[in-house]
């Protein structure tokens, strides 16, 4: 079994737990997060808008801020669709990395969840840590750390790779 609990982003603050929180993405730039919440409407995901993004600052009231129009369309947003033949399910992947795609639906409980592609398997998606080097002229990344759990098991996984 794999602990983590010794991971670059452990020791970063996390953001409040929530029934509806998908994932968030941790930097080694600063403690803010990216927070990615499912999106409901009736208890089931907004077919216009699945997935809703904004920053956790926690050194700020309120603490929650959206995100700028270029980090929508160029950092953090994501792009989803939704799957042909199966309902309430969408898939994606983020603007800014387009290699790796997601699948966000809701389990046979109902909680929404994010698929990721992790160590070659789709697992639920918990938590994300981007290294940066901000040392060149264009910012770039170092590496990236996934963190889930594998959905059939419940054990923890974890992949790190530089894309």
């Amino acid at each position: 079994m794999i602990s983590l609990h010794c991971f670059a982003g452990d020791r970063l603050p996390v953001p409040p737990e929530s029934p509806i929180r998908l994932f968030f993405i941790q930097r080694s730039t600063n403690i803010n997060v990216a927070v990615y919440d499912a999106n409901l409407m009736g208890g089931k995901l907004n077919p216009k808008d699945p997935v809703r993004t904004y920053w956790y600052k926690f050194n700020e009231k309120p603490p929650i801020e959206e995100l700028t129009l270029v980090q929508r369309t160029l950092a953090y947003g994501l792009y989803t669709s939704a799957i042909q033949g199966i309902l309430n399910a969408f898939e994606g992947h983020f603007l800014a990395y387009r290699k790796r795609k997601f699948i966000v639906k809701q389990d046979a409980s109902g909680n929404p969840i994010a698929l990721f592609l992790i160590n070659g398997k789709m697992q639920i998606l918990k938590r994300v840590y981007v290294k940066v080097d901000e040392t060149k002229f264009l910012t770039t990344v170092d590496f990236i750390e996934l963190f889930g759990k594998d959905p059939v098991t419940g054990k923890e996984v974890y992949e790190k790779f530089k894309p």
